[in-house]
């Protein structure tokens, strides 16, 4: 196991956050996962200002764009298999330093909070490895196809909030696995492509709980802050999702992952 260079949590969350390469990204994380598990990473009672968020280490491809202007590609090639695996890999790999950026950026937490965040990175980081050797099987890697920056756009947006950034990464934007996974799972399977879709089957199995931490730390955060939940969710999609958000929602794996009656009868008004 490779050894951290730190012995503080925060510190060991900025290496893994920084890394720039794949492969030293994924060891850094499983090796900084271990160390906190085993007690060799402090947390240090502090409750310091946020940095500015800063870009996380990523290698120069794959190649950012727009998501308008990213190629459909069919099932029934291997090449769009392939470009479908990519896409999900590359959240993956945005989800691992989203996941280490909560760690590092909100302090002053309880410490299951950051005992949630540092195993949704570990697990993060076993499915982007899951997906890259999935990848190779197609014949292709990490960075041969563009894809978009939309995760990390939404946590430069929530950077000075912690309760937003639990409102809006994990229930909103990772929540929308929730909701097309099982699709790409049953048109995978009926181009036969089982391998690609039992990795997907465990990834979906996986986020219900990476959301439910979600839900569980903003409903923490609402009652720090004195605010009703419910009402607090709906006025931040409303502000930050402008209309974008549309079903159909997967109302069993939102319900698993912690969204109450009221906020799924929210999500069924905005329409399919």
């Amino acid at each position: 196991m490779t050894p951290v260079p730190t012995s503080c949590l925060f510190a060991a969350a900025q290496c893994c956050l920084s890394a720039s390469d794949p492969e030293q990204k994924l060891t850094l994380t499983r090796a900084s996962a271990a160390a906190f598990r085993a007690g060799s990473l402090s947390i240090p009672a502090e409750n310091g200002c946020l940095d500015p968020i800063e870009s996380p280490g990523r290698p120069p491809c794959p190649h950012l764009v727009e998501p308008r202007q990213l190629a459909q590609r069919g099932l029934g090639s291997a090449e769009g298999r392939a470009a479908l695996v990519h896409a999900i890999a590359h959240i993956e790999f945005n989800a691992i330093n989203l996941a280490w950026d909560a760690v590092q950026r909100f302090r002053g937490m309880p410490e299951d909070f950051y005992s949630d965040w540092v195993a949704v990175a570990d697990d993060e980081a076993r499915h982007f490895r899951m997906l890259s050797g999935r990848l190779a099987e197609l014949g292709y890697r990490y960075g041969d196809f563009d894809a978009h920056n939309g995760l990390w756009e939404m946590a430069v947006v929530t950077a000075d909030s912690c309760l937003k950034r639990m409102a809006l990464v994990p229930r909103v934007l990772e929540a929308r696995g929730l909701d097309v996974t099982p699709g790409m799972i049953r048109r995978l399977r009926a181009v036969g492509d089982s391998a690609s879709a039992d990795i997907l089957e465990v990834i979906l199995s996986e986020e219900v709980a990476h959301v439910a931490a979600g839900s569980r730390w903003f409903s923490w955060c609402c009652a720090q802050a004195g605010v009703e939940p419910e009402s607090t969710f709906a006025e931040l999609l409303n502000r930050h999702m402008h209309g974008s958000l549309r079903g159909p929602f997967n109302i069993e794996a939102r319900r698993d992952a912690g969204f109450s009656s009221a906020e799924l009868a929210h999500l069924g008004t905005l329409g399919a």
